[in-house]
């Protein structure tokens, strides 16, 4: 009886172990290399960055705050995690992707030069 036990105890403690480093995974590191290493095509340009703080008033300030230093459960864009540690491509990929699991809905349905707009006036606000 106590060798079943061990048997069925063994995969259990695999799978919440499992889980638990899952849950504990920051989206950064799931974002692929080619997709971390991409740049921003339009950093730098001033009229970008003027057309992503508008599509940022019109999609991410419900969430993150008209200032983005985040509202209840959702997270300041002016961390360090975001500024600092994300890369261009790294924030590209988790707006294509979201994290429903974290309430970050996927924006995959806005083109690409407004994604990267979005990620100029994002990456400007640590200046």
């Amino acid at each position: 009886m106590m060798a079943i036990r061990r048997i069925f105890a063994v995969p259990v403690l695999l799978v919440l172990a499992s889980t638990l480093l899952w849950a504990g995974t920051r989206w950064m590191d799931k974002v692929p290399a080619r997709e971390h290493e991409r740049t921003n095509p339009m950093a730098g340009n001033p009229d970008a960055r003027l057309a992503g703080q508008l599509l940022f008033a019109d999609h991410c300030a419900k969430c993150h705050g008209d200032d983005a230093e985040g509202k209840g459960k959702h997270p300041s864009l002016l961390s360090g995690r975001v500024q600092n540690e994300a890369t261009p491509g790294d924030i590209h990929w988790l707006l294509v992707n979201g994290s429903l699991k974290r309430g970050m809905p996927s924006w995959s349905k806005l083109p690409d030069p407004q994604l990267w707009q979005l990620i100029s006036y994002i990456k400007s606000l640590s200046r």
